[in-house]
């Protein structure tokens, strides 16, 4: 291969973040010397069982709405890259911004320096996806379903962070170990959810992942990896509800030796992927597990972008045990171009409270600790390499509690119709 054919292929490798199933829509990029521009918008029109209703299917509905034209994203992407004279990458540059009816946010702003000899190691800095499971970093462009599920949006909310982080990923298949990368990066914690940093405490995140290996030469594809999410945040009120010895509520403590203290936010998760290929295109399976501790409020689970308040004055943090998962199913049928997407997934933010106990007169059990179980089904039809149509619909359930409102299944569920066009 040719030292600028090698370059190009290094760039759309980069770019190109389904590289753990070799699944996806190639981009088509615009060449400035070593620059890559892409992008992509997603123009859909959403339809909702009930009118303005909470939902994960790309954002709330007003209060008066049960059906929305909107742009979901629309990004715009410039990848850089300088390459030594061995034909090696050496720097590697990001920027990703992305314009809607609702403003225009940056999405990626990041460096990364290679080491240029051996082709094994790089270090990244600025804001970037968190390495911490597979839905979280499979990019919304190539991703069949419209949205993350409830707990990735819910736990890595934005999916970026400003931190660092070190890779380790043999790119040459002769090595011995070019099937597996390893990341491992420190980050503030809140992601993107606020304006900065509000403590001195840093997350630690790392993956390990096994890139698609062959099956015994049968053509199948098999990834995994394992992840881990070591962090939290600074107390910086007395008061903090757990459940570590109750299980129908809350225990208060009130300490005043629990100002100053780490609350945590601990995350451990692990993924599969099965591709089988077929004459007229592939079967796969997807799962993802996570389970682990978060440290939220009342009326939330998301990780706090800023110090929790509540009228002014410090919010107590409630401290909850979660698990979640989801199972997918592709099917291509026919051929390539048409694609059948089945997609289950569960969030429960609090697994010691369950059912009637929420809500419980006299408990400090909220709408916030309720189970969530969505199940999706969507067409996807590929027309080309720039462009494709999605419908899909989300129905939700609840777990029935005794709570006002929540004492049977909300009527929560979204239908879907996007186009996506790609450059």
């Amino acid at each position: 291969m040719c030292a600028s054919a090698a370059r190009g292929q290094f760039l759309m490798d980069m770019i190109d973040t389904t590289t753990n199933l070799g699944k996806g829509m190639i981009s088509i990029y615009k060449k400035f010397d070593h620059l890559r521009i892409s992008g992509y918008m997603q123009p859909q029109f959403q339809f909702a069982s009930g009118k303005g209703i909470e939902s994960y299917a790309g954002g709330d509905f007003p209060a008066k709405v049960n059906n929305r034209f909107m742009l979901r994203r629309g990004r715009v992407r410039f990848d850089y890259a300088h390459f030594n004279k061995r034909n090696l990458p050496t720097v590697q540059f990001v920027f990703q911004f992305d314009g809607t009816e609702r403003g225009v946010n940056i999405r990626d702003f990041w460096g990364r320096v290679f080491d240029g000899k051996w082709d094994v190691a790089a270090l990244t800095m600025g804001m970037f996806a968190r390495p911490f499971g597979y839905e979280v970093n499979l990019s919304s462009g190539d991703r069949e379903a419209p949205e993350r599920g409830r707990m990735s949006q819910i736990l890595m909310k934005s999916e970026r962070d400003m931190g660092a982080m070190l890779t380790f990923e043999p790119r040459q298949k002769s090595h011995p170990l070019h099937l597996l990368k390893v990341d491992i990066g420190m980050f503030n914690g809140q992601g993107l959810a606020g304006p900065a940093d509000f403590d001195s405490h840093k997350d630690l995140i790392a993956r390990v992942a096994l890139k698609p290996m062959d099956i015994n030469h049968s053509g199948w594809l098999l990834s995994a990896g394992a992840s881990v999410l070591y962090g939290g945040m600074e107390q910086f009120t007395k008061v903090r509800y757990t459940m570590v010895d109750v299980k129908d509520d809350f225990t208060v403590d009130s300490a005043e030796t629990n100002v100053g203290r780490i609350a945590p936010r601990h995350y451990y998760g692990a993924d599969a992927q099965l591709l089988i290929p077929n004459t007229h295109g592939s079967t796969q399976f997807r799962a993802e597990y996570i389970r682990g501790t978060q440290t939220a409020t009342y009326g939330t689970t998301e990780t706090p972008g800023v110090i929790p308040m509540e009228r002014n004055v410090l919010a107590p943090i409630y401290i909850r045990d979660f698990d979640g998962a989801y199972f997918c199913f592709l099917q291509h049928l026919g051929s390539a171009k048409h694609q059948l997407v089945l997609k289950y997934d569960w969030y429960d933010p609090n697994t010691h409270i369950q059912g009637k106990l929420i809500g419980h007169p006299g408990t400090h059990i909220s709408a916030s600790d309720i189970r969530y179980d969505t199940f999706g089904a969507g067409y996807v039809l590929y027309f080309n390499e720039n462009m494709k149509a999605t419908f899909w619909f989300d129905r939700v359930w609840n777990e029935s509690t005794s709570l006002e409102g929540f004492t049977s299944d909300v009527d929560d569920n979204v239908f879907t119709a996007r186009l996506q066009y790609r450059f």
